[in-house]
């Protein structure tokens, strides 16, 4: 019998630098290319070999193949391995990196008060280089192929997304709903404007989170309704306060906007329970429902039994993709659902019906799937960096919450700190944030800073919470970025 020789390899090098470890192995992959030792359309070698060549996890070569199949220098197809792809030779000579490099502020700026802001936190903004470039262009490419939809707001239009997000929410949320029951419109606030209108909401109280999000507040205003301030503590909003007058209460249980806490099950099934007695509908904003760390999924309110009849749920392509999309969807309750046509028409709230295809296809093929995999370990990785640098500055006066999900952290200030005065005074020294203060309807409301950690290299997380530090009361100005 033949015997076929093993495919032999250059040696490969890690460089040494302060970069995350996968991000070192897809440099070494890149340099090989960058030398020709390895040409286009050449197997790279398993992730077992690699792994135990570099003397390092299986897991961390999975992450840098990860990276190089995103940024394009490779490509992986079922039963052939990981190859080069056309145009990363090119690509490397150019001296392109696998990954976004955040270039440090130059060193003879004289004045950091007037440095621009290099590291940008603020929170409910994904990476869009996570996204797998050809996956990407597939997914556009096979959606401008497509026939045009008449392009009228209408909900039984973008049918093939609609039987996408079916089953994606089916396997990510525990949804069983069927693809009639979705309505796909361009955003969450236009989802709120839809369900203001069709549960008549106008001039009528609505509870609302304190602090919660603005966007979604503006929306209720701008359609008559009342938002009602309640306060939300360590679980979230507390079911108990909701009162027989609210005609409708917004939540995110499954991390909180902006304060990060988890609405626990008991919370979750009274608030049900509560809405269905006094004929209450519940919007469940589930806008970043895909990305939890060391916790288990807790089920979505309208998956809790009696959901169905007044739990409106809201999902968006903003925090899993990119907000450019302008992609929400809705999943009225029962009872509203004949009213939703009218208010879809009232509103003339229209999605695209090319982005509303590629992300159908994006869903169909599987891509979206392996992009929530690889961000979502991304995300973890920056978090846990972010995180621990934070714990560094050891300052009593600040706790640091919301870290079980999602894409963004709350540092909590005593009462009484100016937030606002931090945030500006961080923005001068190169980190953009958010002031928690901003987040609430009125004075008094909690102290703090909303930072997004989804864009912050883990390289770039002392720096980031070294400013941070700086700017507090009392801070000392060391290791700015």
């Amino acid at each position: 019998m033949p015997r076929v020789a093993p495919a032999v390899h250059p040696a490969f090098d890690l460089p040494d630098t302060d970069a995350p470890l996968r991000q070192r192995v897809a440099e070494a992959v890149v340099d090989q290319i960058r030398q020709g030792r390895i040409g286009v359309g050449d197997p790279l070698p398993s992730t077992r070999v690699l792994a135990a060549e570099l003397g390092v996890s299986r897991g961390c070569v999975v992450d840098a193949y990860d990276e190089l199949c995103a940024s394009g220098f490779a490509v992986a197809r079922a039963g052939s391995g990981t190859r080069v792809a056309p145009g990363a030779d090119v690509a490397a000579r150019a001296h392109a990196a696998s990954h976004p490099v955040v270039p440090a502020a130059a060193v003879t700026e004289p004045d950091p008060a007037r440095r621009a802001p290099v590291l940008d936190l603020r929170p409910g903004i994904p990476d869009p280089a996570l996204i797998s470039e050809p996956e990407w262009r597939r997914a556009w490419r096979a959606a401008a192929a497509a026939p045009r939809a008449l392009g009228v707001a209408d909900p039984e239009a973008h049918p093939d997304l609609r039987r996408a997000l079916a089953d994606h929410l089916r396997r990510t949320r525990g949804l069983a709903c069927g693809a009639d029951e979705i309505v796909v419109l361009p955003g969450v606030a236009a989802a709120i404007r839809v369900l203001a209108i069709a549960a008549r909401l106008r001039d009528r109280d609505v509870a609302f989170e304190d602090p919660g999000y603005l966007r979604a507040r503006r929306a209720l205003l701008g359609e008559g309704a009342r938002p009602r301030p309640i306060p939300v503590g360590t679980d979230g909003l507390d079911p108990d306060t909701v009162r027989e007058t609210d005609a409708a209460v917004y939540c995110t249980p499954a991390h909180q906007y902006p304060m990060g806490a988890r609405m626990p099950v008991s919370h979750r099934a009274r608030l049900v329970a509560r809405a269905a007695d006094m004929g209450t509908i519940v919007v469940e904003d589930d806008y970043d429902g895909e990305f939890r760390y060391d916790v288990s999924a807790l089920p979505a309110l309208r998956s809790i039994d009696g959901g169905r009849e007044c739990v409106a749920y809201v999902g968006t392509a903003s925090k899993i993709l990119s907000p450019d999309l302008r992609l929400a969807w809705l999943i009225p309750p029962t009872p509203l659902r004949s009213r939703i046509a009218a208010a879809v028409a009232e509103s003339g709230e229209v999605a695209c019906s090319v982005t509303a295809s590629a992300l159908a296809r994006l869903i169909e093929s599987g891509a979206l799937s392996r992009h929530l995999a690889r961000a979502s370990r991304t995300y973890r990785a920056r978090r846990a960096a972010f995180v621990g640098a934070l714990g560094d500055l050891e300052r009593s006066d600040v706790t640091v919450t919301g870290i079980e999900a999602g894409l963004h952290v709350v540092l909590r200030f005593p009462e009484g700190v100016d937030d606002v005065a931090i945030a500006e005074a961080a923005r001068r020294l190169g980190v953009e944030t958010a002031p928690l203060s901003r987040y609430s309807a009125g004075l008094g409301g909690p102290s703090g800073l909303v930072c997004g950690y989804a864009r912050l290299p883990e390289s770039r997380a002392a720096a980031a919470a070294a400013a941070i530090g700086a700017a507090l009361p009392g801070g000392v100005p060391f290791g700015l970025p």
